[in-house]
């Protein structure tokens, strides 16, 4: 049975045509992931699903009957509690017990009764209370006024509000950029058992390849159904693209042989009438299109000096923002210059104000800290992109940061985060969410910061924008500290995870699925799974400073050994790609094969390198 049937549908805006000819079916009980590029339409497409915009032509019809719901843009601000609000988005529920309070016919009185136990009212409180605790609220949050909670934590109101309720067709728009990387576990865990129709707008590939079956691609004004998660979505997407290349590649020949053809005899009377056919045929060929493979959106941190470890040490250091009210308590902790630490921790735990302590925009309370004499830290904050300046652009953004640069060298700064050409000089109001964070990226590193500090640095970035975030991290040659709700950038990135929690920092003993583990037994993995006593995780082993001094180079020549991995496995992928060149002489094709078996030669070597580098530090941490 079909949910959700698009035809032909076509809208535009502004001039702009976002949806042309565009149709596609959903059907009853499916869980949709709807991707694509950042100003594609994909939240245009949610607003005419749900009648707040008409198309322009084509339809959109929806299963009789079908109750939708989203998360609300506001939640109230009032007297309510949390708890109010999700149980009042029930909206039935709530009209037969206020109808129970003042009906006297008592057959009326018994129909209401057994509605209520139908839909089985009396569980009603447990079940929002355990949906709002997945979404971090305690027991004492849950009875506070909502006017006593901030923006980010209504919005996680309206959210559990809407999960409550349990439409027939759930939409969601980016569920989880309100949350912190445990609610986004929770979340995750509780959209997997979801009973109905769903359709979700997120840039998490984590959530995409978990939670949904299939996939809603909206591309160059069309939509396209797949089958499967995100990853499935990108294989076939990918054999579809070569395939459109290698048709286009046929047809483009095939134009070509007979345009040669009506060139040569078309003024000439005996093939006259022969050129003509041939003018038809061209005229009749399928046009060429080839599928636009998304353009790939580079990030290059530029390499800081070498710095002797540590970075930074703390000693028995408290830190916060009130004069004898320390928010994080005991920290004895060492950073060294090729760290890769992910802090883990629900939001309010004090993960920002830790980073803030690295950044070197808190100081200590008291304790001991010590930092490289020419230490400086890149540091990725929200408020810095909401901060900016909306007339100027990025070329003068940051070339207040560089006064003595030259031009050439701003602007070619600017181009390895994309901003070449003309785009340099758009003003910020112009630009997208996702090209403000790439200028903000662009900003913090200036000056080639020895340490990043990223705090949610994945908000305003699609999937593209996310993995090349992932690749730059990995090929930075700093230390990074990463606070994000991106679980798939934390698993390509993060090689040690700090746990902030109880007013200390300590590392976590596991990696991050037994995170994902305790996560799921403190607040429950969904709809149906009860609470468990995981217990607390264990702090690491910690190593004093001559067994650092063993483990150093090891983790080193691991890093570096993985560099190169990277770097001729990228070449090999780049050499791929010419050999799909129809183009090519025999001569250049053979030159090719022969130069890729050298390739595939060196990224064995490569590989054998990084694993026997990788066994030796592992060898040497657990020892």
């Amino acid at each position: 049975m079909t949910m959700l049937t698009i035809d032909s549908l076509t809208y535009r805006i502004a001039g702009r045509t976002l949806l042309e000819d565009a149709s596609a079916q959903i059907p009853a009980g499916h869980r949709v992931g709807l991707v694509g590029r950042n100003g594609t339409g994909k939240s245009t497409l949610l607003g005419l699903i749900l009648g707040h915009a008409q198309p322009d032509a084509g339809s959109i019809d929806l299963q009789r009957g079908t109750r939708i719901g989203i998360v609300a843009q506001e939640a109230p601000g009032g007297p309510e509690t949390p708890l109010d609000v999700v149980l009042a988005a029930d909206t039935e529920r709530a009209a037969l017990l206020a109808e129970a309070e003042t009906a006297e016919d008592a057959d009326r009185i018994g129909e209401i009764h057994m509605r209520l136990s139908d839909i089985d009212a009396h569980a009603a409180p447990a079940r929002a209370a355990q949906i709002l605790a997945g979404l971090g609220f305690d027991d004492s949050m849950q009875g506070r006024p909502m006017s006593s909670f901030s923006g980010g934590w209504r919005m996680r109101v309206a959210l559990a509000a809407v999960l409550f309720s349990e439409p027939e067709l759930l939409l969601l728009d980016e569920p989880t950029n309100h949350l912190d990387l445990e609610a986004t576990v929770w979340l995750e865990s509780y959209l997997k058992s979801y009973p109905h129709t769903m359709l979700l707008v997120s840039h998490d590939r984590q959530i995409l390849n978990s939670v949904v079956d299939h996939i809603l691609h909206l591309d160059q004004r069309q939509l396209g159904y797949y089958t499967g998660g995100y990853d499935s979505f990108e294989r076939q997407r990918a054999t579809k693209i070569e395939q459109s290349k290698a048709f286009a590649a046929k047809q483009d020949a095939r134009r070509k042989h007979l345009q040669s053809f009506v060139d040569r005899f078309r003024y000439t009377a005996s093939k006259a009438r022969q050129a003509q056919s041939r003018l038809k045929a061209i005229s009749k060929l399928a046009p060429a299109s080839i599928m636009a493979d998304d353009p790939s959106m580079a990030f290059e941190f530029p390499a800081p000096a070498e710095l002797s470890p540590p970075l930074i040490s703390l000693d028995n250091v408290s830190v916060g923002y009130e004069p004898g009210k320390p928010i994080l308590n005991r920290l004895d902790l060492r950073i060294d210059p090729d760290d890769r630490i992910a802090l883990l921790g629900s939001n309010g735990n004090g993960k920002s104000t830790f980073a803030k302590l690295m950044a070197g925009r808190l100081d200590p309370m008291n304790g001991a800290q010590h930092r490289a004499s020419r230490l400086r830290c890149g540091f990725f904050a929200q408020h810095q992109i909401e901060d900016m300046e909306p007339e100027g652009s990025a070329f003068d953004h940051l070339s207040r940061l560089m006064p003595k640069a030259r031009e050439m060298e701003i602007r070619n700064r600017l181009g390895r985060f994309g901003f070449s050409g003309d785009k340099a000089f758009v003003k910020v109001k112009s630009l997208s969410g996702g090209e403000r964070a790439r200028l903000n990226f662009a900003l913090i590193t200036h000056d080639a910061p020895p340490m990043l500090i990223l705090d949610e640095p994945t908000n305003h970035l699609d999937i593209d924008s996310r993995s090349a975030l992932a690749e730059a991290i990995n090929g930075f040659p700093g230390a990074v500290i990463l606070i994000s709700h991106d679980w798939h950038l934390l698993e390509l990135t993060a090689d040690r995870l700090w746990l902030v929690a109880g007013g200390q920092v300590q590392p976590f003993d596991g990696d991050l699925n037994d995170y994902r583990k305790m996560m799921l037994g403190q607040r429950g993995g969904s709809s149906d799974q009860g609470r468990s006593s995981t217990p607390a995780p264990k702090p690491q082993r910690s190593y004093g400073p001559e067994r650092r001094k063993q483990i150093e180079p090891l983790r080193r020549a691991a890093r570096e050994a993985e560099t190169a991995l990277n770097g001729v496995t990228q070449k090999l992928a780049e050499l791929e790609q010419e050999l799909l060149d129809s183009g090519l002489t025999a001569a250049a094709r053979a030159a090719l094969m022969r130069r890729r078996s050298e390739l595939a030669n060196d990224v064995k070597r490569a590989e054998d390198r990084w694993m026997e580098s990788e066994e030796a530090l592992q060898s040497a941490s657990v020892g």
